[in-house]
């Protein structure tokens, strides 16, 4: 909205300029998105209350785990809601919603948002409790990915290719498997957050970590001068996803509050589908999808020791973890809820610097 009083009054009005700029309009978004989170807060945490939509701690898979989240039973979840409608009013504000990307990064966020509150309605609402079914959520995922995929070829040809870190004009020709590669971008990053969405704060806070350095990516790949001086493809338009990255940041720091140990209110699969879905596409956008591997790092592992968990599971009769996701397993090594947190923040926090540096590597 900003952006459009910039482009219509400017000439009339020299003070519109200021709305010019990406670093401040993104630096609003941040604020923006983060008071949004934090005002709204109260009145849906009290809403989900009143709706009975709490957290069902009894769920069968292990009777430590929920002796040790017993303290978690009625806590209102689906607050990813809130997360969701933040980023949404946010980047409708302060972007160029006219901007190809931005109109992308939004219908993917809100289709797979659309899809989490679909199955916290199921299990909440209409007491469902497997809410979709694992199916229903990987054909919606695919579905979205099959959209993404022919609009991106149709957008750019080279898209098809995907940019390889640390090496100069080094790319790999995806050809006929663009369109899984991007199912696997997309199905991967959204259930990799779901699966960390498991204690206070520790989803939330690591999908802060990873639009930080998302929003310095997006800057530096729409900005022709620093793509050029960093020798990563430029590509036009894609500064304004930094607004973006900077309204997930915002409504992440803000869900936060409420959402730290120990939690308020809980995000659901409506936040953590969308979460995901969100920076998956962004890295689609800006082709940085094998970055996501290094900046998602806790996602990754936690996807994998699932993966891997069943795997050994069927084949040996035998579990490599205590029990999966990861951060369950160090749970059960008698690690506080809080120190497992802080720790992976922590990791989380390193690997987004390592991901900063890659640019100065090639």
């Amino acid at each position: 909205m900003f952006y459009y009083l910039y482009c219509q009054f400017h000439e009339a009005i020299s003070a519109l300029n200021i709305f010019r700029y990406i670093t401040f309009r993104a630096a609003m978004a941040a604020v923006s998105a983060f008071l949004i989170s934090l005002i709204l807060g109260p009145t849906v945490i009290r809403k989900l209350k009143e709706l009975k939509v709490g957290e069902k701690i009894t769920k069968g898979d292990s009777v430590k785990l929920d002796d040790l989240h017993q303290h978690k039973k009625d806590t209102p979840t689906m607050g990813g809601i809130l997360i969701l409608a933040a980023i949404v009013f946010s980047t409708l504000l302060w972007a160029d919603i006219s901007n190809k990307y931005i109109v992308i990064a939004l219908f993917s966020t809100i289709w797979l948002g659309i899809t989490g509150f679909i199955d916290d309605y199921l299990k909440q609402i209409k007491k469902r409790s497997k809410g979709l079914t694992a199916k229903t959520k990987l054909i919606s995922q695919i579905m979205l990915s099959v959209i993404l995929g022919f609009i991106l070829l149709s957008d750019s040809p080279r898209n098809i290719n995907l940019d390889v870190p640390f090496l100069k004009d080094v790319s790999i020709n995806l050809d006929g498997f663009y369109i899984l590669f991007v199912a696997l971008v997309i199905a991967g990053s959204s259930n990799a957050v779901n699966l960390t969405d498991g204690l206070d704060g520790l989803a939330a806070g690591i999908v802060v970590m990873v639009a930080i350095a998302f929003s310095v990516l997006c800057y530096v790949t729409g900005n022709l001068k620093f793509s050029n001086y960093l020798l990563i493809p430029y590509i036009k338009g894609a500064g304004e996803l930094t607004i973006f990255c900077a309204s997930i940041i915002g409504a992440g720091m803000g869900f936060l509050w409420f959402n730290c140990y120990p939690a308020s209110v809980f995000m659901g699969d409506v936040g953590s589908l969308a979460l995901g879905g969100a920076i998956g596409t962004v890295a689609l956008l800006i082709k940085k999808e094998l970055l996501l591997v290094i900046v998602g790092g806790i996602f990754v592992v936690e996807a994998l020791s699932v993966i891997l968990q069943v795997a050994a599971f069927k084949l040996t009769k035998k579990r490599i973890f205590k029990i999966a996701p990861l951060h369950h397993h160090f749970q059960f090594l008698n690690w506080p809820e809080n120190k497992v947190i802080v720790r992976f923040w922590i990791i989380a926090s390193l690997l987004a610097l390592l991901t900063l540096v890659t640019l100065k590597t090639r």
